[in-house]
């Protein structure tokens, strides 16, 4: 590659990293709407056939095949202490990249890419319970986004076994 064209490339993955600054894709388990970067998304999927594997935590359902490749699949709702409930038509998995590993989250719904600046994150109240997987709460107009931190949520605890 020549040095101009190094430079182009330099400037697109540039403008690429600003283009999804401040986007989270937002989704919604139980009452409350929630948000994770959309760096990590690599893309959302209908809930598929899960197939169990034994003696891991309860929030992990166990792995599926994406295409070849095997993921293990964590229902966020169990992973936050939330009651369980029978997937749907609307029940999807949001496959992230976390590090070296890709992991299947699943969610109750999911709503839509937003953008919520930094200066509309606030810190996270010291009485959250979950508030290790929690970055901030994202304002978007009158609505509150609990933004998830990906990577504390997939590394924390029997996640990293798992995955």
């Amino acid at each position: 590659m020549t040095e101009q064209n190094n430079t182009l490339l330099d400037e697109t993955v540039e403008t690429m990293d600003t283009a999804q600054k401040d986007l989270y894709l937002t989704f919604h388990i139980g009452r409350e709407d929630f948000g994770l970067d959309i760096a990590h998304v690599i893309e959302i999927i209908g809930i598929q056939r899960i197939t169990a594997v034994p003696d891991m935590p309860h929030y992990i359902q166990g792995v599926i095949n994406l295409r070849g490749k095997v993921i293990s699949v964590m229902d966020v709702r169990l992973r936050f202490g939330m009651e369980s409930r029978e997937y749907d038509d609307r029940t999807c998995v949001v496959v992230v990249n976390v590090g070296e590993d890709t992991v299947g989250l699943i969610v109750d719904r999911v709503n839509e890419v937003v953008e919520i600046g930094r200066s509309n994150i606030q810190p996270v109240p010291q009485l959250q319970h979950n508030e290790d997987y929690i970055m901030g709460l994202g304002k978007l107009g009158d609505e509150v986004k609990i933004l998830i931190d990906v990577d504390r949520l997939v590394n924390e605890g029997d996640m990293v076994e798992a995955a």
